[in-house]
């Protein structure tokens, strides 16, 4: 009667290792990155900050707030807001068809933007967005692991990128959203270029987050064009 029990064992683990196998695969798959870029100085984002966090929970969906810097003129200064995050906004103009930077402005995989500000918007850009087509991306043991696949134009850069996770209440004393508590949803504060990526498989070090930020990687053509692959630890 023994060898029978062993054998069911046996066939018990090797279930229980194919499952776990099965959920790691599916936690690297990568995710659909939806940026906001808003500012708290601008009276027409709270609208689209509150779309933002309805999807924020949503599965297969990285939500980013990336605060941006050119309506501090107007008297007050965003206290998330970072010239390199300007600076990705303005990048996507020329892809997108755009002459220049607004906000609010929601960008989902780097391709395809809507304003997010009505309501159910940035679902409905969701849903009719192509997903990522772009390598295997996983993170783990302090490495960026990306798979072999093609790099439109022979590269791809491998962007960091720090966020707060959650909702933050922030409350603005002066400028157009004066007396107002805005939130803001998973919070992007530093974004930084790890790499590149040639279509080759690729490991590279992936810097221990400090101060409780989450992490999250994107593979993306140069020059604010379509992101590739998206993670997130």
């Amino acid at each position: 009667m023994t060898a029978p029990k062993k054998k069911l064992g046996r066939l018990a683990g090797a279930a229980f290792i194919a499952l776990a196998a099965t959920a790691g695969a599916a936690s690297a798959q990568p995710l659909t990155a939806v940026e906001l870029f808003t500012s708290q100085g601008c009276s027409s984002c709270p609208p689209a900050n509150a779309n933002l966090i309805k999807v924020k929970d949503q599965p297969g969906v990285l939500a980013l707030s990336f605060n941006v810097t050119y309506w501090d003129y107007l008297g007050w200064k965003d206290t998330f807001g970072r010239q390199e995050f300007t600076q990705r906004q303005v990048n996507y103009e020329p892809p997108l068809g755009h002459d220049g930077p607004f906000t609010p402005q929601v960008v989902v995989n780097g391709s395809a933007d809507a304003v997010g500000a009505k309501p159910g918007e940035i679902e409905r850009l969701i849903a009719a967005s192509p997903h990522a087509k772009g390598p295997a991306l996983s993170l783990g043991d302090g490495k960026v692991s990306i798979g072999a696949g093609s790099a439109p134009g022979g590269a791809a850069d491998v962007w960091l990128v720090r966020y707060r996770q959650g909702v933050v209440e922030v409350p603005v004393a002066r400028g157009e959203n004066t007396g107002r508590t805005l939130p803001h949803a998973n919070v992007v504060h530093s974004l930084e270029r790890l790499g590149r990526w040639n279509g080759q498989a690729t490991t590279l070090p992936l810097p221990a987050a400090t101060g409780g930020l989450s992490t999250a990687v994107l593979v993306q053509t140069p020059g604010g064009g379509p992101i590739l692959a998206a993670a997130a630890n």
